[in-house]
């Protein structure tokens, strides 16, 4: 069953880039209210728990690196049907295969420097969320 929260965070290179306000304006023009939002930076070590379903996998070092190496701006979104329609609107992992009007073709670099995160199930947007942010920081 679908929830109406979902998780996203801005990644360190559309932050650096200054795209922060662009991506948050698409994610409000797209009908999302934003529950909570900070801008924070990673360790490797908060990057490499956050991730750690990954650990297996060999990009996981360049992974961990990659999310510690600038600020992120975190999120909770808040919609109808909200991870479904995140993910519809960040588009495919691979900027050259998203569709237009998604985040990833406006502002991705690579397959790898894609922008933005977006919880994969509704699930993941709860222990994503909880990650990043306690009850008292959502409104």
């Amino acid at each position: 069953m679908a929830t109406n929260r979902t998780f996203t965070m801005i990644k360190p290179e559309a932050v650096e880039n200054g795209h922060t306000g662009a991506i948050l304006k698409m994610i409000n023009d797209a009908g999302f209210r934003i529950v909570a939002l900070k801008k924070k930076q990673l360790s490797a070590e908060a990057a490499g728990e956050f991730y750690e379903v990954h650990k297996e996998r060999p990009f996981y070092g360049e992974l961990v690196e990659y999310m510690s190496s600038g600020p992120i701006v975190a999120a909770i979104l808040e919609k109808d049907n909200a991870m479904v329609d995140f993910r519809e609107l960040i588009g495919s992992t691979d900027p050259a295969d998203a569709a237009d009007g998604t985040i990833r073709k406006a502002y991705a670099e690579s397959k790898a420097k894609n922008a933005v995160h977006g919880s994969d199930s509704d699930e993941n947007a709860e222990i994503e969320g909880s990650f990043h942010f306690d009850a008292s920081e959502m409104f």
